[in-house]
């Protein structure tokens, strides 16, 4: 354990962020698996809709950090792609 007042208090700080930083990252997850769920199965209304909401976690996660711009940017293009795919297919 830390010896001086101000490291105790760094790492109380750390831990509160990492518990911050992991629920976001498990809603960014969730957001993601109920996307790809609704693409596998072909709805395309529901998998724009969480498409939407994928970007928007994603998007704040970033604004916040826990994410890196060129992270966000990737998974973002992948999942673009998966519903373009289901898109054309639908068509």
């Amino acid at each position: 354990m830390a010896e001086k007042g101000s490291a105790a208090k760094r790492h109380r700080q750390s831990l509160k962020r990492r518990l911050r930083n992991r629920m976001a990252v498990g809603e960014v997850r969730t957001t993601i698996k109920n996307f790809t769920t609704a693409v596998s199965a072909s709805k395309q209304d529901e998998a724009e809709k969480a498409f939407r909401l994928v970007v928007k976690k994603i998007d704040t996660a970033a604004g916040k950090g826990i994410f890196h711009k060129n992270t966000v940017a990737r998974k973002k293009s992948r999942l673009a792609k998966m519903l373009n795919r289901l898109n054309s297919q639908n068509s």
